[in-house]
């Protein structure tokens, strides 16, 4: 991993560059601490917003919280556990990351998320809402069995608390032994907005401003008692009778004390000092058990637009938002074709179905701004549904939509749907004999770029090939998508259709116009005879490529756009491996039980034995961040590769029908 020289940022921002691990935090006045607040800012806004991208507003409202944490306590002994990982970014800068911090979601530099594998201040591989606190309780049973007492601390966000397993780890704080922290990063806001009955309840918290500045005023008044520990463990035992409970008009943070939470807060996230002198009072409490603070704070802070659009300004890529110059276009020269976003041709197909089919619905689980379901919930708000970071839920939920006659779409990305995979089994595939009326729309399948391991959908056609009653497909483009869709709500059936991030082919299609295409059925693309290539989804592409350039050689390719993977089009394989006796699958998912698994169980199904088969994918293991194209080169998904396959079959010749084996010696 190369690091970049640091020289043009240490002189920008001096003091941030003393700070080489979090030790040095220590040594810093407190007057210091808030200058390196506000270099910290800056440096995350010179290299995400003009240099690398990333998750850009949520990680400047973390900067004071994270320089706290990191002042009162001692990582890696103590364990700061992210969620989700979108306000890391301070975390990484102070662990001995900062050189490193221009390489951020670049191949081969930084990831975008904490992963042990990179730094030991890193207790928990994150991507994926939710799992902080579960994972915090985790540790804190380990510590208790080690006779150890070391601290450890959950950062988790609003958005992300109303995750089904974070409802599920506080349900059972009762089990911890000894303090555990958790720290409520309220900025009102995950990707989307909150929704939900906790949004509603923490609003009423931060509404509180007269609460609040008792409960800080109180903490400061308390810090200057003697016997501290005792006095704020008599609050933590009995907060009802507290000072904090008899100013309240109604029970301070009672939802989180059932669950046998101490509650502090809500305090403001962004007043530094104060942050630092809650969590040392907090940590002077020897047998607190499970401690929430909650804490406010603003997403984008210090940068005005993210302020004001904590949505827009969730990630920005390179250069942040700014859009490029018009490109000078010679005259009699037709400018290049704009191309659309999978995203953004499902959401339009949806409205359009919705116009035709009263019974259509969506519902995603807080992504309807990158799943494209913003558009449709504009003109059906009363059919379009946002349960939050709640995907189990959200499947549930629509298997009862079907079974009260409509016709539900569930859009939520390849990676996230994993969490959801009882309830696509058991809600909607098992329910009826040919399972529920559900279509389920997998947007960021496949390779993702910068956003790495925790979010390559690589794993769809396994996890849903094996259950009954599922249909799988993968649209080659713009006009494939909108008919797979069509299809599905025609079929009655549960329909998963996945397709990847980013641009379209750009394929024209007549809007409002849609064609059933029958369910199992792939599609010639080209005829051959030497070798045939079967592709799914966005590797239909790169197979018209191969067998551009093997032609040039003299070479015939069979290319077949399989579309389903289940079920398959058997007719169509069995025909291209019978005709040419040599198959190349392809297909941007793992290899594992994939498209190609299908193919190979299928031929040995039928008994072909004499034809050879090589298949490409993804490999049995996680894929690390990259631009796509970086990645594909580093794991032989590319166009060079697929022409060396063919290649070598032909070079070993059709081969030998396969004489049986006896299944056991024969006795003597």
């Amino acid at each position: 991993m190369a690091v970049p020289r640091p020289l043009p940022y240490a002189q920008q921002f001096p003091l941030l560059f003393r700070v080489n691990e979090p030790q040095d935090l220590k040594q810093l006045s407190r007057q210091e601490l808030l200058r390196l607040a506000d270099e910290m800012r800056g440096y995350i806004q010179e290299v995400v917003f003009n240099q690398t991208g990333g998750h850009f507003a949520s990680n400047l409202g973390a900067v004071e919280i994270t320089i706290a944490l990191h002042r009162v306590f001692n990582s890696p002994t103590d364990k700061l556990i992210f969620d989700t990982g979108h306000q890391a970014y301070p975390h990484k800068i102070l662990t001995g990351r900062r050189d490193l911090f221009p390489t951020l979601r670049t191949f081969k530099g930084l990831r975008g998320f904490p992963h042990p594998s990179e730094s030991p201040h890193d207790a928990l591989a994150v991507g994926h809402a939710g799992t902080s606190i579960a994972a915090a309780m985790g540790y804190a049973q380990a510590r208790a069995n080690r006779g150890t007492e070391e601290d450890i601390i959950a950062i988790i966000g609003d958005g992300a608390m109303t995750s089904g397993l974070a409802l599920e780890a506080l349900n059972n704080a009762a089990m911890v032994k000894g303090r555990l922290i958790v720290i409520l990063n309220d900025n009102q806001m995950s990707i989307s907005p909150n929704v939900g009955s906790l949004t509603s309840y923490l609003s009423s918290l931060r509404t509180n401003t007269t609460l609040r500045g008792v409960k800080a005023s109180a903490i400061k008044s308390l810090r200057r008692v003697p016997m501290l520990g005792r006095k704020l463990a008599r609050v933590a035992d009995k907060i009802q009778e507290s000072i904090f409970a008899l100013v309240a008009p109604s029970k301070v943070g009672a939802m989180f004390e059932e669950w046998g939470f101490t509650y502090l807060g809500p305090y403001d996230g962004h007043n530094l000092l104060q942050m630092i002198d809650i969590l040392e009072s907090v940590r002077q409490l020897k047998d607190a058990g499970p401690v929430l603070i909650h804490c406010l704070t603003r997403k984008g802070k210090g940068f005005g637009e993210a302020e004001g659009d904590a949505v827009k300004w969730h990630a920005v890529s390179e250069g942040g938002l700014k859009k490029p110059a018009a490109p000078v276009v010679p005259d009699k020269v037709e400018p290049p074709k704009k191309l659309k976003k999978w995203q953004d041709v499902f959401a339009e197909a949806c409205i359009e179905l919705a116009a035709q089919d009263p019974r259509v619905l969506t519902i995603t689980a807080a992504m309807d701004e990158g799943t494209g379901l913003k558009k449709f919930r504009e003109i059906y708000p009363d059919r379009c549904f946002d349960v939050g970071i709640a995907e189990q839920f959200a499947v549930a939920c629509a298997a009862g939509q079907a079974l009260g006659g409509m016709r539900p779409i569930v859009a939520i990305y390849s990676t996230f749907m994993q969490r959801a995979y009882d309830q696509i089994i058991h809600d909607v595939c098992l329910q009826a004999p040919e399972g529920l009326p559900v279509i389920f729309a997998l947007d960021r399948a496949g390779l993702v770029g910068a956003d790495g391991e925790t979010h390559q959908g690589a794993f769809d056609f396994s996890y849903l090939r094996p259950i009954p009653n599922m249909i799988v497909c993968a649209p080659r483009d713009d006009r494939e998508l909108r008919d797979l869709l069509y299809t599905g709500l025609q079929s009655g059936r549960p329909f998963a259709i996945r397709y990847p991030r980013g641009n379209t082919p750009g394929v024209a299609y007549e809007p409002g116009k849609f064609r059933e295409i029958p369910i199992g059925t792939g599609e010639i693309l080209r005829t051959g005879d030497d070798v045939a290539i079967l592709a799914v989804g966005n590797m239909v592409p790169l197979a018209l490529e191969a067998a551009d350039a093997l032609q040039e050689q003299g070479i015939s390719v069979m290319v077949v756009d399989a579309r389903y993977v289940k079920p398959l089009d058997r007719e169509l394989v069995l025909k291209a491996a019978l005709r040419t006796h040599r198959l190349l699958t392809l297909e941007e998912h793992v290899i594992t039980g994939g498209f190609g698994s299908a193919v190979l169980e299928l031929l040995a199904e039928e008994g072909v034995t004499d034809v050879q088969v090589r298949r490409m994918g993804l490999p049995d293991a996680f894929v690390e961040h990259g631009e796509v194209k970086e990645v594909r080169r580093e794991i032989g998904l590319t166009l060079e590769q697929a022409i060396a396959h063919c290649q070598a079959m032909l070079q070993a010749g059709k081969p030998p029908v396969a004489t049986p084996e006896p299944l056991f010696e024969p006795e003597p």
